[in-house]
């Protein structure tokens, strides 16, 4: 039987939020809106929009001279899988007005029957490295892996991910919680509800958040600024191999 997918494009109204408890306790929450593609037909907007939202390759995984589906594709030939090349959907903010930071992209990779055959969690840092996680969830989108990759200052690369990434319908509900041994876990939230991407709906949202990639970026790096002001120590960085398909 075939799963109904989500509508695409679509723009799905998000509000994000972290939970800190050790050392130290720190929660913050903000809105902001991402979208939800067809990495087939991504859109294409008229052009006094354009600058509001555009997908390029370069902001992804693999080559920036080919295609993001082809991308996928290479990433998961290298990690073992033959994908039949049902639909990949992808959940990132665009590039608006020149700039994009996605600190969370995620791919669903689907058969043609629509159901999930794996996900890719691509995680960017803001020193602008990334690292892809290939998941094979269960039937609530649940599934666990070794974090192998320097996010945050304060954390070093130890611990498990247990992440629940469902496929989106009408909403998105995605959840991250870093566990570690001797920690009380950190918890990473997504939330938002997917409207059909309009040129009406994507002039409201840049008009409600006109640099919602920029606020992104400056939300992440202003927590990290106070938390290194009540003295959280601070984790070296360790140097990071592209991971790059081959």
């Amino acid at each position: 039987m075939a799963v109904t997918g989500p509508i695409t494009p679509s723009i799905v109204y998000t509000s994000i939020r972290h939970v800190r408890t050790e050392p130290l306790h720190n929660t913050f929450e903000y809105k902001s809106y991402s979208w939800l593609v067809d990495v087939d037909k991504l859109p294409h907007l008229p052009k006094a929009l354009r600058p509001l939202a555009r997908f390029t390759a370069a902001d992804h995984l693999g080559d920036p001279t080919l295609s993001i589906r082809v991308n996928v594709e290479s990433f998961l030939r290298a990690n073992g899988i033959e994908f039949g090349g049902g639909r990949i959907l992808m959940l990132a903010n665009a590039r608006v007005l020149g700039y994009v930071f996605n600190p969370l992209s995620v791919f669903w990779c689907l058969n043609d029957d629509g159901a999930v055959r794996c996900v890719v969690a691509e995680v960017h840092n803001t020193y602008g490295e990334r690292h892809c996680y290939l998941l094979e969830t269960n039937d609530n989108g649940a599934a666990r892996t070794p974090k192998e990759f320097y996010v945050s200052p304060f954390n070093d690369v130890s611990g498990e991910y247990r992440m629940r990434l469902p496929l989106p319908k009408e909403s998105v509900e995605l959840s991250i919680v870093l566990a570690r041994p001797d920690q009380a876990p950190f918890v990473a939230t997504v939330r938002g509800r997917c409207v059909p991407a309009t040129a009406g709906v994507i002039i409201r949202s840049f008009l409600a958040t006109p640099t919602a990639p920029l606020r992104v970026s400056a939300q992440i790096r202003y927590q990290g600024i106070r938390l290194w002001a009540r003295r959280l120590p601070v984790v070296p960085r360790p140097q990071h191999q592209p991971q790059e398909a081959v």
